[in-house]
C-alpha cells in the first residue's frame, strides 16, 4: 500500500481540541463505519482533503479500512494531477518535407 498522505501537513492543521473530538467520534462509532466488523481505532474525515472537523463530517474506522481509504484517496489525487506527457510531438513524414 502506498502512503497516500505521505508528506502531508494534516496533523499540523488539526484543531487544538482534536483529541476530544476524536474521543467523541470513536465513542459514537465503536465499530468501523466502513467494514462494520472491526472496532474503530481511527477518526476519519468522510470527505478527503478537508479541514472541516465537524463531528458530523467524521467517522470512526478501523486501522485497516482507514489505510485502504487513505491510500485510495491519495492515488486518486495523484491521478487527477496533470503530469507532463511522455509522448514525443508528431514528426512530419519525410516524404512531405
Amino acid at each position: 500500500m502506498s502512503g497516500g498522505w505521505q508528506g502531508s501537513d494534516r496533523k499540523a492543521r488539526l484543531p487544538s481540541n482534536w483529541q476530544q473530538i476524536r474521543a467523541r467520534v470513536l465513542a459514537r462509532d465503536p465499530v468501523c463505519k466502513l467494514c462494520g466488523v472491526r472496532p474503530s481505532t481511527h477518526c476519519d474525515h468522510i470527505e478527503a482533503k478537508t479541514d472541516d472537523h465537524a463531528e458530523d463530517r467524521l467517522q470512526g474506522v478501523c486501522a485497516t479500512c482507514h489505510g485502504l481509504k487513505s491510500s485510495r484517496e491519495g492515488n486518486d489525487a495523484q491521478r487527477a494531477t496533470p503530469r507532463p506527457g511522455r509522448k514525443r510531438p508528431p514528426e512530419e513524414h519525410p516524404g512531405l518535407r
